[in-house]
């Protein structure tokens, strides 16, 4: 079993079940012996009684007790008996609730005065618990060994025994549900600081907090102290990796430029065969190299994003930029976003996948663009549509593809929707790229539910 609860549930009920019963059988033991105790004084009670009333007639018989102690000793086969032997007189006298039985006493002399116990077989085949005493009494001709036995029948103290197992057996039960559950509780308690750990780390993967703050028990704080020197030095590692690849595709940018620069002289030079194929060269290298600092900056994996991105912020900022623009000027912008919206990207990778979808809009829309931010049906939605001239069906799975370029006459590189793609990967994104039926071109971005935004507010629609 791999959860600890399970293990420590099943632990706490085999435990719990060991001790109760060894407790049980121990209580039953000295319930036992305690009414075993009781009977056996009871016993010396009857003896020391018999010997206080035993005569010798004159001639050396014993004489029978007239008035027994006991009422049980008139009856017959009663459950109590009692047994006077006189080894030298050769004289036995039996209460009447032995009747017709002798007790097979043993035949081993005794030291005088000690109290001895055994079970032996008594009438009707039950088993008697019997206590022997030889006392030395005086007689006519001097003093006699006299050997006096009492006996109970031994299912008394069995049935008392099984009756007290049988009493206790609810409040064991009782007992035990009680440990069982301050148990569980112990363990809720117990494990609360690992469940807060747990919390916490969902905290750090949603970018709600950066490490683990906070007083732990000290048996659980040097695991949160390594914990969160593991998130201090993966995100310096994955910081100075970025910005290694940044520099990297800042370096090969400043040799592409002079390449060019290079090509432009051998241009003028009549070397135009030679300058295409520098400028070609020049051309295809700075898009690896755009492309690489691209992905260099979109956040390695959606738990080492900084933060979540605030939609309606991101685009009105993007729309703003891109009214400035010589296209963007001429269009209509109508923006559909609801407000406090924010989806668990990183923002700065929302603002690349927003801005390029909204750029490429800009690009080719002729009069509006439509951008609508909403959650629907468990979804969250972001859908930018242009009324443009749309893609020919066959080149829209060409689109995401890094180069691609429909039109050499439009400024791009190529690599827009292709970031935008590599984004959607990152995150588990779903990117739509498709034509409007009434025409036009729409670009679609679903969020999956499990990482949608918790908090909506009301839709606020708004025309630029």
């Amino acid at each position: 079993m791999r959860s600890l609860h399970g293990r420590f549930i099943i632990t706490s009920l085999i435990a719990v079940s060991i001790c109760l019963a060894a407790a049980s059988v121990a209580l039953v033991q000295i319930f036992a012996d305690s009414y075993s105790k009781r009977v056996q004084n009871e016993l010396t009670g009857h003896i020391n009684r018999l010997a206080a009333v035993i005569r010798f007639l004159p001639g050396g018989r014993l004489q029978v007790p007239e008035n027994p102690p006991d009422n049980r000793f008139l009856i017959p086969y009663g459950g109590l008996y009692w047994q006077i032997d006189d080894p030298v007189g050769k004289a036995e006298v039996r209460s009447s609730s032995l009747f017709d039985y002798v007790l097979p006493l043993p035949e081993e002399s005794h030291p005088v005065g000690i109290m001895h116990q055994y079970r032996l077989s008594g009438p009707e085949g039950k088993d008697v618990l019997v206590q022997e005493r030889v006392l030395s009494l005086a007689a006519p001709e001097g003093r006699r060994p006299i050997r006096i036995a009492v006996a109970v029948n031994a299912d008394e103290v069995d049935s008392a025994r099984l009756g007290f197992a049988l009493d206790i057996l609810p409040y064991v039960a009782v007992l035990a549900a009680l440990l069982v559950l301050m148990s569980i509780g112990q363990l809720w308690i117990g494990l609360r600081p690992l469940d807060r750990i747990g919390r916490d780390l969902e905290a750090v993967r949603d970018r709600r907090a950066s490490r683990l703050a906070g007083a732990y028990p000290r048996e659980v704080q040097p695991l949160v102290n390594q914990l969160n020197k593991l998130l201090q030095s993966q995100a310096a590692a994955m910081e100075k990796a970025r910005s290694r690849a940044s520099d990297l595709a800042h370096g090969l940018k400043t040799p592409l430029t002079v390449l060019t620069n290079n090509a432009y002289s051998l241009r003028e030079k009549g070397e135009a065969e030679i300058a295409d194929e520098l400028d070609h060269l020049a051309e295809t290298m700075l898009s690896h190299v755009e492309h690489e600092l691209a992905r260099a900056r979109i956040t390695p994996s959606p738990d080492q994003r900084s933060g979540d991105a605030d939609v309606e912020k991101i685009i009105s900022e993007t729309v703003r930029m891109l009214r400035h623009t010589e296209a963007g000027e001429r269009l209509a912008w109508e923006i559909d976003v609801a407000e406090d919206f924010s989806v668990p990207v990183d923002p700065y990778d929302f603002r690349e996948l927003a801005g390029n979808l909204l750029e490429n809009a800009c690009k080719w829309a002729r009069s509006r663009i439509h951008v609508t931010a909403i959650r629907q049906n468990g979804q969250s939605r972001l859908t930018i549509e242009d009324d443009g001239p749309g893609v020919l069906p066959e080149r829209l799975p060409d689109l995401p593809r890094r180069g691609v370029r429909l039109d050499r006459l439009k400024p791009g590189s190529g690599l827009g929707l292709a970031i935008v793609s590599e984004i959607a990967a990152v995150y588990d994104l779903t990117l739509t790229l498709e034509n409007r039926v009434e025409g036009g071109f729409r670009a679609e971005v679903v969020f999956p539910d499990v990482i949608a935004s918790r908090a909506l507010h009301p839709r606020v629609a708004t025309t630029i």
